[in-house]
């Protein structure tokens, strides 16, 4: 039994997992600027939560495990800006 849960539902489990991406935004100047990218991030399906900070220039990204990093960057490069995955937990 315990090995049927391993081969259907741990992967199931596995995509469904909540990760949190760190990026690095290089070019914003104003608050503007965070909101065009927060609106752009909160678009992606899969995302759960987006926080950008001007001061810090960075993104914090909660999104679902099926979410890639690189899907995460072009939502922020279609508002003109560059961005770096720091980290992801």
């Amino acid at each position: 039994m315990f090995k049927y849960f391993i081969i259907l539902v741990l992967p199931l489990l596995l995509l469904s997992a909540e990760k949190t991406a760190t990026i690095k935004i290089e070019g914003m100047t104003c608050p503007l600027c965070t909101t065009a990218v927060k609106k752009s991030l909160k678009k992606v399906d899969g995302v759960i939560k987006a926080k950008v900070r001007l001061n810090t220039k960075t993104a914090i990204v909660q999104y679902k495990g099926k979410v890639k990093e690189d899907t995460l960057l072009e939502a922020i490069k279609r508002t003109g800006y560059k961005g770096t995955v720091i980290s992801v937990k």
